[in-house]
């Protein structure tokens, strides 16, 4: 299946499902976009890092370590995720 034509709605809402899973006390409907979310959540790197694997296994992209900081807030996230996919 490909994920080029994934809407940024759709790709923002598979980002929220896969945060879900690593923290389901984040209420994902009431997050900032902007909102820095290891900091905010206190997501350890443990999370952060079943939260790549996560999106990886939906999405079929592999996102360098050296990307990581671009997963820093829900809208950098949707925003990089848009910009990955579309590369495959």
């Amino acid at each position: 299946m490909t994920y080029q034509n994934k809407s940024l709605d759709e790709i923002r809402e598979l980002f929220l499902h896969s945060l879900h899973q690593i923290a389901p006390e984040i209420d994902v409907n009431k997050l900032n976009p902007e909102t820095i979310l290891r900091e905010e959540f206190e997501i350890d790197s443990l999370d952060f890092l079943r939260l790549i694997v996560l999106l990886h296994d939906d999405l079929k992209i592999e996102i360098p370590e050296k990307d990581y900081a671009r997963l820093a807030t829900l809208q950098s996230s949707v925003a990089y995720l848009n910009e990955k996919i579309k590369q495959y």
